[in-house]
């Protein structure tokens, strides 16, 4: 140990201790605009989507100060004190104000993050609206398949022991409120409605994502998961299947249509029962 601080300069310490400054100041400020040039959030396109991209970019912003705060603060300790061989460190065995000030500060920004994403999450999970769109989706390997009730506005019964080939969903062929249900390979819906996602999933576990809607949902063989949402932006959206299912995963991709109310109709019309 005493060779390492004879061949030590102070030079040294302001040398790294200037290194971290600038690695931090530079590495920050190239990282985060390459990140929202180049890697970040698609355009948002639903109504909690816009919720939950506020509650990223402020945890962002809190960890991301914290960080360079704290790595700020070391470089500078480096520079101040490299290679100082005649100052004696200060230390104190306790100090009870600075000891429930590194706590409770850090206590609070983390209660504060954790209530802002308990009422998103609250916001985003709530009761499905009545007048919701209900769209049945089903995965398979590898493909999305959608399924609208018919004029009756009622979907057909559907049974495991009758599922086949020809027969995916095991719709009972005896009930006649599936014979005027229509199925379609991409989802449509009403700009400005919420419609609600009913998915099930014929085989293995996939996932329901849609990146633009900030909407991710398992779907799980032998049960049925939710997720409602409204959108707020017409085009045409990518629906990806966000979990491994096996070697044709990638591609199981999916389209999603925002359309205009006569839009709508005009398409579901025009569909075959």
């Amino acid at each position: 140990m005493s060779n390492l601080s004879e061949h030590y300069s102070p030079t040294t310490g302001k040398r790294l201790g200037l290194l971290i400054i600038i690695m931090v100041a530079i590495g920050g400020v190239v990282s985060t605009f390459w990140a929202k040039n180049r890697w970040w959030f698609p355009p948002v396109a639903s109504q909690h989507g816009v919720d939950v991209d506020r509650l990223v970019t402020i945890t962002f912003i809190v960890t991301g100060f914290v960080f360079v705060l704290v790595h700020l603060v070391l470089g500078i300790f480096v520079w101040r004190y490299a290679a100082a061989r005649e100052e004696r460190a200060i230390y104190w065995h306790d100090h009870r104000t600075l000891e429930l000030t590194y706590t409770l500060v850090p206590a609070a920004i983390l209660l504060t993050l954790i209530s802002m994403g308990a009422v998103t999450w609250a916001r985003v999970h709530s009761p499905v609206p009545p007048q919701a769109l209900r769209i049945d989706v089903l995965a398979q390997q590898f493909a999305w398949t959608f399924r609208y009730p018919g004029p009756d506005g009622t979907f057909g019964r559907t049974e495991v022991r009758f599922v086949s080939r020809d027969n995916p969903r095991g719709m009972d062929p005896a009930d006649p409120a599936g014979r005027d249900d229509i199925i379609s390979r991409e989802m449509h819906i009403v700009v400005n409605e919420p419609a609600v996602a009913l998915i099930h999933s014929r085989d293995v576990l996939h996932s329901f994502f849609l990146p633009n809607f900030r909407v991710k949902q398992d779907a799980v063989p032998g049960m049925t998961t939710q997720f409602w949402f409204t959108p707020t932006r017409e085009g045409r959206y990518e629906l990806a299947c966000a979990e491994l299912c096996g070697v044709g995963h990638y591609i199981m991709r999916g389209q999603v249509v925002v359309e205009s109310k006569n839009a709508f109709e005009t398409w579901l019309a025009g569909q075959t029962h």
